[in-house]
């Protein structure tokens, strides 16, 4: 047996596991969205269970756990035992692909072709820092490096030779698309940026140049990180002490923070004032008590991925294209992997080999010549394959000749003719 599939790591026990935008709303994702503590702690326990290369990809638009394990339901229960959903939830509503189809899916995830907006191409950062953090902590094997590299490779010429990824489509984009839509009169609005990650600053950057508002003001847990992003985007910022004041002040609010809990609480809208409150978090941010407010108009991200434009129509244009690269780029990766397991099982046999010939030179004699070594050789080889054989029903013997016929390009006989009766041991090596 090879090393890879001694170690249990063949393609078949290869899962992806998951849940996403079209199979769950934003609360059910919420529950299962998996922060750096708990991607630890995740890692922790998979290294008691003695599984060693697998790695999480938690996004607004899904949790998904990828890896080797004796079976898809060791690697659910790792996302149950550390969210705040649990195992049963999860693994009743949990979709499971399986080799090919594992590796399939984690193509169409990096390419864009799995997100709530065609074409994100924010999906693959996503996807090297979630393998990063994996990789840092010993959890990358060499079939997943290469896996992930591939699917790296065919994002990158999907984005530069198609037009998948063209025109600017992203959350912080459609929550901008959806104000344009949805609101008179912008310029005269206050708007309230809460959070200064990576989308929070990418929805600034959009506010800013497509919707030219009053005012912006930037609110963000670590003031200093607020500060500098304003200072160089020219817009406003407040200490995060002063949030409800800025609450109240706010005409319209877009929330990117990113933490664990609510940041916007009920009693933050106590005032009565009308407010647009845009959630672009996961978990959700705002508490879900908000929405029985009437002078509060809530949207999440569920809600704004079904904003349509001109823009993911002409993408729709580009899903074929995109597909053949990753059909190529998939079938060069299996292709690697196929040949990577032949070359362990001719190391394996190679090394067997070796075996028989020490063997039969610490039994020489020193009278025996060296074609007489090399006869008995070769015939140690030949009674071994014999007698695995006759371990063999006929149809399975004769479909192992006709490999060896194959592969060796042997010249003989009809296969039926070497194999007239295989159960008489004694006789067995003799018409070999």
């Amino acid at each position: 047996m090879s090393q890879q599939a001694h170690s249990g790591k063949t393609l078949e026990h290869f899962f992806c596991c998951g849940i996403n935008h079209t199979i769950s709303d934003t609360s059910t994702r919420s529950l299962y969205a998996i922060h750096h503590d708990q991607y630890q702690q995740l890692l922790n326990i998979a290294r008691e269970k003695h599984l060693s290369e697998l790695f999480v990809l938690s996004t607004c638009n899904r949790t998904e756990i990828y890896g080797f394990a004796p079976e898809a339901r060791t690697l659910t229960a790792l996302v149950g035992e550390v969210s705040r959903g649990g195992k049963e939830l999860f693994e009743q509503i949990a979709y499971i692909y399986t080799g090919e189809n594992a590796v399939h899916h984690l193509f169409l995830v990096g390419a864009g072709l799995d997100s709530q907006i065609l074409g994100d191409y924010e999906i693959i950062g996503q996807v090297k820092a979630a393998v990063r953090f994996a990789k840092e902590r010993g959890f990358l094997g060499s079939f997943t490096e290469r896996l992930v590299n591939a699917v790296i490779q065919a994002s990158k010429q999907i984005k530069n030779e198609t037009s998948l990824s063209a025109g600017t489509v992203s959350v912080s984009f459609a929550a901008v698309q959806w104000l344009l839509q949805s609101v008179d009169d912008l310029t005269h609005k206050h708007i309230l940026l809460v959070g200064a990650g990576k989308i929070g600053r990418s929805t600034c950057k959009n506010v800013i140049e497509y919707l030219n508002p009053a005012q912006v003001t930037l609110v963000n847990r670590t003031n200093e990180t607020a500060a500098i992003f304003a200072r160089e985007h020219r817009v406003q910022y407040a200490p995060y002490e002063q949030l409800l004041e800025q609450i109240r002040l706010a005409d319209i609010i877009l929330v990117a923070t990113n933490a664990d809990s609510p940041t916007l609480l009920p009693s933050h809208f106590a005032d009565g004032k009308s407010k647009i409150v845009i959630d672009l978090s996961i978990p959700e941010n705002v508490h879900p008590d908000v929405r029985q407010f009437t002078h509060v108009k809530t949207v999440n991200v569920d809600e704004l991925s079904r904003y349509k434009d001109e823009t993911i129509q002409r993408r729709q244009q580009a899903v074929p294209q995109a597909q053949a690269i990753i059909e190529k780029h998939q079938a060069d990766f299996l292709c690697w992997y196929r040949m990577r397991r032949y070359t362990e099982v001719l190391r394996a046999l190679k090394h067997k080999l070796h075996q028989i010939h020490h063997q039969e030179i610490r039994q020489l004699k020193d009278n025996i010549s060296y074609d007489q070594l090399s006869s008995r050789i070769i015939q140690k080889i030949i009674d071994q394959i014999a007698c695995n054989l006759r371990k063999k029903n006929p149809e399975q013997s004769e479909r192992y000749l006709q490999a060896l016929q194959e592969l060796l390009d042997l010249s003989f006989s009809p296969v039926e003719n070497l194999i007239p009766d295989l159960s008489h041991p004694s006789s067995a090596s003799e018409r070999l």
